[in-house]
């Protein structure tokens, strides 16, 4: 590891990565932490429990703001364990100066999304610092869920597994990097940021059968597959031309050089499913009207354990490497 903190570090590749196992993990080591999912089950399998801090710039974007990101954040990390979003604890760090009407359009905004996920804010803080200590505005949001489909994990992906994703991948990234950057686009591009219980409550009332569920967020699809290869030891193979990528990403993309599946999504969750219901789960998802483009991607192999390898339309194969470098900065 390098001896500063970089801007890389935050990137949900591979030196988040480092710096979670090098330095937090090896401090705070425990049987619930070591098992890397998106909220800790805890209770005896009964609750779920999540945390997440957001500093994403602009503030205001397409599709979504810094409020309505906070509470689908958590809210979806509990989700991704088949729990249902309870109580929520919020607490904001807001620069001195900041416009009080932004601030009540940001609350607007979480109250409009914990109205979706049934939960309610129970506790919070609010700290104010001089001009310049903060960008604006940082919120935290904790919460907690009842686990309503027990034992979801990605630890016990295997071979009877498909892997999916749950609709067109990269909006939320490519959306923040046009409006940071002032690129007019003709489109509809949108962030995804959206709530995703909703989606897994249905999965679950179908009786799917899920193995694992895993919000799509920084670092994108990429970061997920890896995780998931190395943490249940098996090998992943996703075929390039099943990928769903809308038209405005792919522009993004070849413009600026950046890979779509390590772009980060708010709204797109990836899943593995029994082979016998994964085309099932997949006409479930296409009830949602954002889903229309919710695709079977890809398979578990044992060709390179711990590995994720990428399958062209023209028949070649690469390994799909966990992001590195800075990507982008600030986006949740």
């Amino acid at each position: 590891m390098t001896k500063t903190i970089t801007l890389a570090h935050g990137n949900g590749g591979q030196e988040n990565n480092e710096l979670i196992s090098k330095v937090f993990y090896k401090a705070f080591k425990n049987d619930i932490l070591e098992k890397s999912e998106d909220a800790a089950v805890i209770h005896n399998g009964e609750l779920a429990f999540s945390t997440d801090s957001f500093t994403v710039s602009p503030l205001f974007f397409n599709g979504a703001d810094i409020g309505k990101l906070a509470v689908c954040g958590t809210c979806n990390d509990l989700a991704m364990m088949g729990a249902k979003p309870k109580y929520l604890t919020c607490s904001v760090i807001i620069e001195e100066g900041f416009d009080l009407r932004n601030l009540e359009k940001i609350v607007r905004s979480m109250k409009q999304e914990l109205e979706i996920n049934g939960a309610i804010v129970v506790s919070g803080d609010t700290k104010v610092v001089p001009r310049g200590s903060v960008d604006k505005i940082f919120i935290n949001t904790t919460g907690i869920g009842e686990i309503q489909k027990k034992g979801i994990s990605s630890n016990n992906i295997s071979s009877d597994d498909l892997i999916l994703v749950s609709r067109d991948i990269g909006a939320h990234g490519a959306t923040i990097f046009a409006a940071r950057e002032g690129i007019e686009m003709n489109t509809s591009l949108e962030s995804d940021c959206a709530s995703l219980y909703p989606q897994v409550q249905v999965l679950i009332d179908a009786d799917i059968k899920i193995t694992a569920l895993r919000d799509a967020t920084r670092g994108g699809v990429s970061a997920v597959l890896n995780e998931w290869a190395k943490q249940s030891n098996i090998c992943i193979e996703v075929e390039e031309e099943k990928i769903p990528i809308s038209d405005e990403v792919k522009g993004i993309c070849e413009l600026l050089g950046f890979e779509a599946m390590a772009l980060a999504n708010e709204g797109t969750f990836v899943l593995a499913i029994s082979k016998e219901d994964a085309q099932r789960a997949i006409e479930v998802l296409k009830t949602f009207e954002k889903n229309s483009k919710a695709s079977i991607i890809g398979k578990v192999s044992d060709q390179y354990i711990g590995k994720v390898v990428l399958n062209s339309s023209w028949g070649t194969k690469r390994f799909l490497e966990l992001p590195t470098g800075e990507l982008l900065p600030r986006i949740c």
